[in-house]
């Protein structure tokens, strides 16, 4: 590290006291590095200072920090390793002064700050900052040429005040390193937000599920409020998290609030926000879902459970963009996209009383009606298939597909819990299944019996084993496409008592070859 040398002169050393006392006088980082340079042009004449640093991924220098530069002069300031004088001090780590800049090429003048000005009387010096041996950056500046005397004073005194100031320029390139990383993080989460949400990645071929679709493409745009209604279980999260990540909101705050999980008592503060000492226990002022969802979408699951004085509340929001918080009289002003969802019937809510017509008119404004699922025949096993790789993947199970009888099973039964409770049967089955193949008794019992429960009559011990045996045989044969040698061989049995039984439930290998297994 530099040392201030015995014969440094007295303005010199008022200069390094004041230039350590601006370095360590405020947290601010770039604040105390503009000071420095701002000491640098007062105390010492030496003007359009700045200070560059280092990108060590791109190899790019920059100008960090300036002195009497403007900011386009300083968007300019870029250069590469090698390039001109900036660029050959950070590539070699040793310091160049030039007394007149006009007859030195390496000078190139980038920022364009010098060119109403007489070059031929500029001198300029450019010191490396460093930390330990690697190169940070640069700190330079220009002087008024003198003659022949010497810079090499003032490389002195330069060099000693980069090492004072190389901790802050460390500490400021991290800072930019780290923040860029947090940029780059940000994007590629968006990315995967926008393809997790996406609503063409929402499962569903079924008419009823396509015209779903069309309405989220066609509202997602807007500002509009949506309404979703549909039974528990129908994925109206999953539409609601679509048309928001779709939208123009969609790199503002995406708000959830389930209104059936707040106590009445709390509904309020939750929503609106409270002061301190509006109630017993509020210690400090806090902020309401809508002030957290201020320029992005607010999603109110469970809408017909929200006591009435907080309707007339979010009416308010709704109509006027604006809202008092809990024990305060001071309008704020929010601007947000709701969209909300119920699995009650709201119009039927309002003759009872139980909620407002004027808010069911503002919510009403974009329905979206969400099928149960026994409503969407085709779309069963496309969404029984996708959780059953979702979760196979999930638990590191190989299984290769779902039986002939399991999907009969799953097309049998009424699903009242609808999308919620298929993905948490194939889970289920998922893990009880050890093998390559889910039979029906991997199913909940709930399916298993939904047969004997429907209008057939209960299979005798016999007719149930046989069936049991004749959709291994049939699971085999679709396994080996079809080849007899190759299905008696996984069910571990001869080609003779295979074929004896292929014979006698009368089934047709030939129908399954060159059929796929999965």
């Amino acid at each position: 590290m530099n040392t201030i040398r015995p014969d440094t002169r007295p303005d010199e050393i008022s200069c390094l006291y004041e230039i350590t006392k601006a370095i360590h006088s405020t947290l601010d980082l770039r604040q105390s590095l503009y000071k420095v340079l701002d000491i640098l042009a007062q105390n010492l004449g030496m003007n359009r200072g700045s200070i560059t640093l280092l990108n060590p991924e791109t190899s790019e220098i920059r100008i960090e920090v300036a002195h009497g530069l403007s900011p386009t002069a300083k968007t300019r300031g870029r250069y590469r390793l090698g390039e001109g004088i900036t660029g050959m001090v950070t590539a070699t780590g040793r310091p160049m002064a030039v007394p007149k800049i006009d007859e030195e090429p390496l000078f190139l003048d980038k920022t364009g700050a010098r060119r109403k000005i007489d070059k031929s009387k500029i001198s300029f010096i450019c010191v490396p900052i460093k930390e330990g041996t690697r190169v940070l950056g640069t700190l330079s500046v220009d002087r008024v040429f003198e003659g022949k005397a010497p810079l090499d004073e003032d490389v002195r005194l330069l060099s000693i005040i980069s090492s004072l100031i190389a901790q802050k320029v460390s500490m400021l390139d991290k800072i930019n390193r780290e923040k860029q990383r947090l940029r780059e993080e940000n994007l590629r989460l968006r990315r995967e937000l926008y393809e997790k949400y996406s609503f063409s990645n929402i499962i569903g071929n079924s008419r009823k599920m396509q015209e779903v679709f069309y309405l989220i493409s066609q509202v997602a745009k807007s500002n509009a409020t949506v309404l979703l209604l549909g039974e528990s279980g129908t994925g109206k999260e999953l539409v609601a998290n679509a048309i928001h990540y779709n939208s123009l909101r969609a790199d503002k705050p995406l708000v959830k609030v389930n209104c059936a999980a707040l106590p009445a008592e709390l509904v309020e503060a939750e929503l609106f926000g409270y002061e301190k000492g509006a109630f017993t226990g509020a210690t400090r002022s806090k902020e309401g879902k809508f002030e957290l969802a201020n320029g992005g979408t607010i999603f109110l699951d469970e809408i017909g459970s929200l006591a009435l004085e907080a309707q007339g509340k979010l009416l308010r929001v709704l109509q006027e963009k604006e809202l008092e918080r809990l024990g305060s009289t001071e309008v704020r002003k929010v601007n947000i996209r709701l969209i909300a969802a119920t699995n009650t019937n709201l119009a039927q809510a309002v003759e009872q009383g139980r909620f407002r017509e004027d808010l069911f008119y503002r919510l009403n404004v974009y329905p979206i009606y969400l099928p149960p699922l026994r409503e969407r025949e085709a779309d069963i096993l496309l969404l029984a298939d996708y959780f059953l790789e979702k979760y196979a993947a999930e638990y590191g199970r190989d299984i290769k597909r779902i039986s002939t009888p399991a999907i009969d099973a799953l097309m049998r039964y009424h699903w009242p819990g609808n999308v919620r409770e298929l993905e948490n049967c194939m889970e289920r089955a998922v893990l009880l299944c050890q093998e390559q193949v889910i039979h029906t008794y991997h199913l909940p019992p709930s399916l298993q019996t939904a047969e004997d429960t429907g209008t057939q009559q209960a299979q005798s011990l016999k007719e149930a084993v046989e069936r049991f045996e004749m959709d291994l045989i049939i699971d085999a044969l679709k396994s080996s496409r079809g080849n007899m040698r190759k299905a008696a061989r996984a069910l571990k049995t001869t080609e003779r008592i295979f074929g004896y039984k292929v014979k006698k439930y009368n089934i047709n290998p030939r129908q399954y070859r060159g059929r796929s297994i999965s």
